[in-house]
Protein backbone atom coordinates (compact mmCIF):
# COMPACT_ATOMS: atom_id res chain seq x y z
CA UNK A 1 0.00 0.00 0.00
CA UNK A 2 1.41 3.34 -0.92
CA UNK A 3 0.59 6.06 1.47
CA UNK A 4 1.55 9.62 1.65
CA UNK A 5 2.87 11.52 3.98
CA UNK A 6 0.52 13.92 4.17
CA UNK A 7 -2.11 11.43 4.80
CA UNK A 8 -0.69 9.96 8.10
CA UNK A 9 -0.52 13.29 10.11
CA UNK A 10 -2.84 13.43 12.69
CA UNK A 11 -3.91 9.87 12.46
CA UNK A 12 -5.33 7.77 15.71
CA UNK A 13 -2.86 5.73 16.94
CA UNK A 14 -4.78 2.96 19.20
CA UNK A 15 -2.83 -0.09 21.06
CA UNK A 16 -4.00 -3.48 20.02
CA UNK A 17 -2.95 -4.71 23.41
CA UNK A 18 -5.79 -3.10 25.29
CA UNK A 19 -7.68 -0.90 22.39
CA UNK A 20 -6.16 2.73 24.45
CA UNK A 21 -5.65 6.03 22.43
CA UNK A 22 -2.17 6.31 22.76
CA UNK A 23 -2.49 10.08 20.64
CA UNK A 24 -2.12 10.83 17.16
CA UNK A 25 0.32 10.72 14.64
CA UNK A 26 2.71 13.59 14.94
CA UNK A 27 6.24 12.88 12.93
CA UNK A 28 7.91 10.36 11.69
CA UNK A 29 11.30 9.21 10.89
CA UNK A 30 12.54 7.85 7.38
CA UNK A 31 16.05 6.00 6.80
CA UNK A 32 17.46 8.39 3.93
CA UNK A 33 19.56 4.65 2.45
CA UNK A 34 16.64 2.63 1.83
CA UNK A 35 13.58 5.26 2.09
CA UNK A 36 11.83 3.51 4.24
CA UNK A 37 9.95 4.63 7.13
CA UNK A 38 11.76 3.29 10.66
CA UNK A 39 9.64 5.08 13.18
CA UNK A 40 6.40 7.25 13.78
CA UNK A 41 6.36 9.74 16.63
CA UNK A 42 3.64 10.53 18.68
CA UNK A 43 3.75 14.23 20.56
CA UNK A 44 3.22 14.51 24.21
CA UNK A 45 0.33 16.42 25.89
CA UNK A 46 0.58 19.58 26.67
CA UNK A 47 0.88 20.29 30.81
CA UNK A 48 -1.07 22.91 32.32
CA UNK A 49 -2.39 24.43 28.79
CA UNK A 50 1.28 24.34 27.61
CA UNK A 51 2.92 26.28 30.18
CA UNK A 52 4.58 23.65 32.43
CA UNK A 53 5.93 22.11 28.65
CA UNK A 54 4.65 19.06 27.46
CA UNK A 55 4.45 15.15 28.57
CA UNK A 56 7.57 13.37 26.48
CA UNK A 57 6.68 11.67 23.13
CA UNK A 58 6.42 8.36 22.72
CA UNK A 59 8.72 6.80 19.51
CA UNK A 60 7.45 3.82 18.03
CA UNK A 61 9.12 1.42 15.57
CA UNK A 62 7.35 0.46 12.61
CA UNK A 63 8.27 -3.41 14.00
CA UNK A 64 5.29 -2.40 16.19
CA UNK A 65 3.02 -1.36 13.82
CA UNK A 66 0.65 -4.10 12.76
CA UNK A 67 -1.93 -2.09 10.19
CA UNK A 68 -2.69 1.75 8.83
CA UNK A 69 -6.13 2.34 8.21
CA UNK A 70 -8.13 4.69 6.65
CA UNK A 71 -8.23 6.46 10.17
CA UNK A 72 -6.42 4.74 12.53
CA UNK A 73 -2.45 3.30 12.88
CA UNK A 74 -3.12 0.12 15.12
CA UNK A 75 0.26 -0.84 17.40
CA UNK A 76 1.14 -3.80 19.24
CA UNK A 77 3.44 -2.52 21.90
CA UNK A 78 3.14 -1.68 25.48
CA UNK A 79 0.41 0.32 26.53
CA UNK A 80 0.58 3.86 27.72
CA UNK A 81 0.34 3.51 31.77
CA UNK A 82 -2.64 4.86 33.91
CA UNK A 83 -2.35 8.40 35.11
CA UNK A 84 -3.00 8.66 38.90
CA UNK A 85 -5.43 10.57 40.24
CA UNK A 86 -6.15 11.86 43.71
CA UNK A 87 -8.18 10.11 45.99
CA UNK A 88 -9.19 13.28 47.27
CA UNK A 89 -11.62 16.02 45.12
CA UNK A 90 -9.83 19.12 43.90
CA UNK A 91 -11.93 21.22 46.37
CA UNK A 92 -11.32 18.79 48.90
CA UNK A 93 -7.41 19.77 48.65
CA UNK A 94 -7.88 23.39 48.99
CA UNK A 95 -9.76 23.50 52.19
CA UNK A 96 -8.05 20.76 54.23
Amino acid sequence: MIVRAGDLYEKEVICVKDGTKMGNMGDFEINTETGQVETIIIFGRNRLFGLLGREDDRVIPMSCVEVFGDEVILVDCEPPRPRRRSSKNFLSNLFS
